[in-house]
């Protein structure tokens, strides 16, 4: 008798679907690596969203912008801007502060927007040249791919939401931000 192949191509499918889901679980559960180091004075200017996890404080957002602006006292100053329904829909800004909790990396940060509430700010990819980041956070709620142009290269893009994946995020909901073509930081 010969077995009947839609049933083998089946639980082969269902095989492989549970072994994902098993990776991907584990991944969400694994300590969050971050990048060894952060120049922290290179990481400050103009960063372009390509791509984020939807958050409340980003509804409708596009053409997003984050500045940053290193402070005397090492602190950072941070200056969210998001146009609301389309990129050339009207402009909320939201200015905030970030402070180090990782010396060593500088790859660590709690962000305040509203006193007392801080949030975690953590580079888990950078580019050498610091043209393009991923930044997340421990829960795998929160996720931004930034670049310093308003659009990134789809290679480096897909790459990064690859990576963003294995380690646990649910890039499947990632939402891809609208940018001016053509405009520059």
């Amino acid at each position: 008798m010969k077995p009947r192949r839609p049933v083998l191509v089946a639980a082969a499918a269902t095989a492989v679907v549970a072994t994902s889901a098993l990776i991907y679980s584990k991944a969400r559960r694994a300590a969050l690596p971050v990048v060894p180091h952060v120049d922290l004075k290179r990481y400050m200017g103009v960063w372009y969203e390509i791509a984020r996890l939807p958050a409340r404080f980003e509804k409708n957002c596009e053409h997003v912008t984050a500045s940053y602006r290193l402070r005397p006292d090492g602190k950072v100053d941070v200056f969210n801007t998001c146009h609301k329904g389309d990129v050339n829909g009207p402009a909320d800004t939201v200015k905030g502060v970030a402070r180090v909790v990782d010396k060593q990396t500088n790859a660590k940060l709690k962000v305040s927007f509203f006193w007392p509430f801080e949030g975690d700010y953590w580079i888990l990819e950078l580019d050498p040249n610091y043209r393009f980041a991923v930044v997340g956070e421990p829960s795998r709620k929160y996720l931004w791919v930034l670049s310093r142009t308003p659009q990134l290269e789809r290679s480096i893009r897909d790459r990064l939401i690859a990576k963003a994946h294995d380690l646990g995020f649910p890039v499947e909901n990632l939402i891809f931000t609208g940018q001016p073509v053509g405009e520059e930081a």
